[in-house]
């Protein structure tokens, strides 16, 4: 639908007669950019054929198919004649002329908005307007309505009770913003009206911003007051519903007969068609799953452009459900932060080529867009997608330092090189609009010679694709249509431009996954770029000895023009080890440090500096010797992690003869091998919420047993730990969706999430039980934090046990929450084993979110509180006979090991490739030395005089 904006509407319009008029509206087309002047013709020739007046001194004047052709770009202007102008052949009077340029059938949705407006009488209104926003009201005014449309109605959602069919019912009409968020308070069970044949429905008449109705139908019908409920219709209304319409729709509802049909509806689509809800028939609509491994980000977004680009009619595409956006915009594409496992749903403009190629676009997407990708497993069941709730990410500055994160291996030293962000003055207004649009053509067209020879000089594959998708932004046909809206606006061509990306850049820089949002410095580049070519900023010329470049976020741009010979390494102010800047840098082999703080911003010019792409650390001012030591580290490291990986089989033995059970923390099932060819002991952590993320809805028992088997053939008879499903907080399903929650760390997450999910928890359950044969299974439930829910979810799995039964079954918790930990010696009673999550009982022992950007450094897992919660818990479980293990991040700090193997944890579970350099660590200590340092080390007051034992 079109969207008038103030600037569309030319008012105080003069014209003798209509041929006049049209003569107008023609060149106001033309000056906008829309359409060439043979566009006229196609004016005259639709109103020879029938007249386009509507009714209420509203004219929609536009061409023919035949004149599609003169059409440069979609688009809707409206002229104000106050004096009137004879339209029709009865003598009607038009105050107002709607002229559409439209590549398509697209003014019948302009027709379809006005006649709605027309139902009030605005004719006097309209001629007597004198204000751009005046005209936009009367066209906006709401008759009444009633919202009745496919996108309300959502089968199959995995609803276990009543108050999960409220949330989806809600979250469609959120979605369409038919309400607000207080909604949802309104549904409440006992308001439910039983209509029959398992049909119930719900009304709420406060918080509505537009009546409609939605519809959801659960997998399973439940049971509710002694009834069957298999559908839920909850009517949004107020003062503005369509009572004539919502009568008729009701009438059919009482039917029996059509609450029979509906029984038997699986898809939406049916469903609104037998209600006579409105559903898009006319656009051919083809679904996919995305499979690239980080989503739609640049370079599959670009191929996905260019391939739409082909093809003459409009390709509109969604994610799991959402917005439609045009597939030819990258710009657009990269907005939506599809992921892996998300459903992308093109809809092919009908009667044109996108038809015929919205097939090969499909299997474009199938086969990756250009990179390599893994199929998904089929589901056994179909379920519809479930709307996803998408949280913002928070992005703040600091002045405070942070620490530095390694993003390219190597030791570098040279002088200081600090290149701060250039300076760009422009003036925010322009009187001529073709200059300034011909301004912005000749940079536009500079910079893209600039990245043609980049691309072309590239001698890395990574290089030359980064800029071939800058180049591809540049290319984006809506992204010059938004800058010329700008332009038209009375901005100057620097402003315009400006103005636009760093909105685009917003956007991209606020989705919820980390690798499409660090897509957003991509934007910047590109938009910096042509900045500096309309501001006349020249480059900073490049130091001609050895040195460190020092930027606040070295855009890739910055690194692909960097001469290897010359540039020593990288340490920037902001930005992470997964942006483009560091794909580059590690390409090109040079060592960088990002994220290290602002404070490198006032590192004076051509100081010395010694920087370590292997741990973060850097030094101003580094003498001799503090640079030989650094080199000196890092070979000894290298030959450390040779040794110890050709000991790696051999078991972590002290030399007081105290094994210490060595495991490896995985996610995905394949890297089961990986981790028992390094050393691994067991799996002591199988993060079984990476295996759900990986399909687009939840995986069913066969496929999960499937993905379990693999992981005990791989350990050929090793222990397999195993914890429940683990999301909420900073883990969303896509399929699961839930409410927004100010504090998602203490909300519905882990245990809390799954025992409100009980389906959920018990078809996991049997798919373990089922895949193990009797193998050393260990399962652990995460986030327990009360007695209360260690029993139901141990009640759970016992009822499961009857049918699959396990001998070879130990039942643990993860230990995560101080309030566990306090409770350990009753909780030692009931299970088998704990496993201290140390990143997560560090986070809400001190308080502090371990993703913090500035805070994360001070959550160290060896303060002392954390030290004294592990203590409690280890004697605990061993007064009463059971086994302690380690799974967070400390089990693999080389300081926080001898101090865990004294407190007496029993297993330490790590990633893959920390397994040799752990266990051979073990076997250089001693037990009784170890048991006497954690005892020092509980006798400390802060995490630094911990580390201070060590050295």
């Amino acid at each position: 639908m079109f969207a008038l904006q103030p600037s569309h509407i030319y008012m105080q319009q003069v014209a003798t007669d209509k041929t006049q008029a049209l003569q107008k509206l023609c060149e106001i087309l033309v000056k906008d950019g829309l359409v060439t002047s043979e566009y006229l013709q196609g004016l005259n020739d639709r109103e020879n054929q029938s007249a386009t007046y509507l009714g209420q001194g509203i004219a929609i004047p536009h061409g023919t198919p035949q004149s599609r052709q003169a059409i440069l770009q979609t688009g809707v202007r409206v002229a104000h004649f106050p004096q009137g102008v004879v339209w029709g052949e009865n003598g009607e009077i038009v105050y107002l002329a709607i002229v559409i340029s439209a590549k398509s059938d697209e003014h019948l949705q302009v027709l379809q908005q006005l006649t709605r407006s027309l139902m009030s009488d605005i004719a006097e209104k309209i001629q007597q307007a004198n204000q751009p926003e005046q005209i936009i009201s009367l066209l906006n005014a709401q008759p009444p309505s009633f919202m009745l449309h496919e996108d309300l109605i959502a089968t199959q959602a995995p609803a276990f009770d009543v108050e999960d069919l409220f949330f989806y019912n809600n979250f469609l009409l959120k979605k369409q913003q038919c309400v607000t968020s207080e909604f949802h308070q309104l549904l409440r069970s006992d308001a439910l009206i039983h209509i029959g044949e398992g049909v119930w429905s719900i009304t709420g008449e406060k918080y509505v911003l537009k009546p409609a109705v939605s519809i959801v139908t659960p997998e399973q019908p439940l049971q509710f007051l002694n009834k069957t409920l298999s559908m839920l219709i909850c009517i949004a209304s107020n003062d503005n519903m369509d009572m004539i319409q919502f009568h008729h729709f009701m009438d059919t509802l009482f039917s029996p007969a059509k609450r029979q049909q509906l029984q038997s509806c699986q898809e939406a689509t049916e469903i609104a068609q037998l209600l006579g809800a409105t559903v898009n028939l006319n656009w051919v609509k083809r679904s996919v799953i995305l499979q690239n491994a980080h989503g739609l980000h640049a370079r599959p977004a670009t191929q996905l452009a260019k391939l739409a680009q082909a093809y003459r009619g409009d390709i509109q595409v969604s994610v799991n459900g959402g917005e439609f956006v045009s597939a030819k915009s990258l710009t657009k594409l990269l907005s939506l932060g599809g992921q892996r496992g998300q459903t992308l749903t093109l809809l092919a403009e009908p009667e044109t080529d996108a038809v015929a190629g919205l097939e090969k676009i499909i299997h474009a997407v199938r086969d990756g867009l250009g990179e390599v990708v893994e199929p998904f497993v089929p589901q056994n069941q179909t379920k519809a997608n479930s709307p996803k709730t998408t949280e913002p990410v928070l992005n703040l500055t600091f002045d405070e330092e942070i620490s530095g994160t390694p993003a390219s291996k190597g030791l570098a030293v040279g002088t200081a090189h600090v290149v701060k962000p250039p300076v760009f003055n422009y003036e925010r207004f322009a009187d001529n609009v073709a200059t300034e649009t011909q301004k912005l053509k000749t940079a536009i067209e500079n910079v893209q010679k600039q990245l043609q020879k980049l691309i072309s000089e590239a001698e890395n594959k990574d290089i030359a694709q980064i800029f071939t998708a800058h180049l591809a932004l540049l290319d984006d046909p809506d992204l010059q249509h938004q800058v010329n809206k700008k332009l038209m606006q009375g901005l100057s061509a620097p402003c315009a431009w400006f103005e636009h990306i760093d909105d685009l850049a917003k956007k991209q820089a606020s989705l919820d996954n980390p690798l499409l949002a660090g897509r957003a410095v991509d934007l910047r580049d590109v938009g910096n770029r042509v900045l500096a070519q309309l501001c006349g900023v020249k480059e900073v010329n490049e130091p001609t000895d050895a040195y460190i470049l020092i930027m606040d976020d070295v855009a890739p741009s910055d690194v692909a023009r960097l001469n290897k010979n010359r540039v020593a390494g990288i340490l920037t102010a902001f930005g992470g080890a997964s942006g483009h800047s560091a794909i580059v840098a590690r390409a090109l082999g040079i060592p960088a440090i990002v994220g290290a703080g602002k404070r490198v911003l006032d590192i004076a010019q051509h100081t010395p500096l010694l920087i370590n792409g292997d741990t973060g650390d850097y030094v101003i001012n580094p003498d001799e010797t503090q640079i030989s030591q650094a080199k000196q580290a890092r070979q000894q490291a290298i030959e450390q992690r040779k040794q110890a990986q050709q000991h790696c089989l051999k078991p972590a033995i002290t030399q007081d003869n105290h094994q210490v059970e060595v495991a490896g923390n995985i996610g995905a099932v394949q890297v089961t091998k990986e981790a028992v060819e390094q050393g691994a002991e067991a799996i002591g952590l199988l993060r079984t919420e990476l295996i759900f993320m990986s399909y687009h809805t939840a995986p069913d028992i066969q496929t999960q047993e499937l993905a379990y088997r693999q992981v005990f053939d791989a350990l050929a008879g090793r222990p397999l730990v195993v914890r429940t499903l683990d999301v909420g907080g900073d883990k969303p399903l896509p399929y699961l969706p839930m409410p927004h929650e100010d504090n998602p760390f203490l909300g519905i997450r882990g245990i809390r999430l799954t025992l409100r999910q009980p389906l959920l928890l018990k078809q996991q359950l049997t798919a373990l039980l089922k895949a193990s044969d009797n193998r050393p299974l260990r399962i652990m439930f995460p986030m327990i934090a009360r007695l209360e829910e260690w029993q139901q979810a141990k009640a759970i799995l016992d009822e499961v046990r009857q049918d699959y039964p396990c001998e070879n079954l130990q039942v643990g918790m993860m230990l995560e929450v101080p309030s566990s930990a306090l409770l350990a010696s009753t909780f030692a009673k009931e299970v088998d084993f704990f496993s201290i999550g140390t990143n997560d009982l560090t986070q809400y022992t001190l308080a502090i979110d371990r993703g913090h950007p500035v805070l994360s450094k001070e959550a160290d897992g060896l303060h002392p509180s954390v030290l004294m919660l592990i203590d409690k818990t280890v004697q605990s479980a061993h007064q009463h006979g059971k086994w302690v293990g380690v799974c967070g991040e400390l089990a693999s700090d080389s300081q926080a090991v001898p101090i865990l193997i004294g407190l007496g944890v029993d297993e330490l579970s790590m990633s893959v490739t920390s397994i040799p350099l752990v266990k051979s660590q073990i076997r250089e200590l001693n037990y009784q030395e170890c048991q006497k340092l954690a005892q020092q080390a509980l006798c400390c007051t802060t995490a630094s005089e911990v580390r201070a034992l060590i050295g």
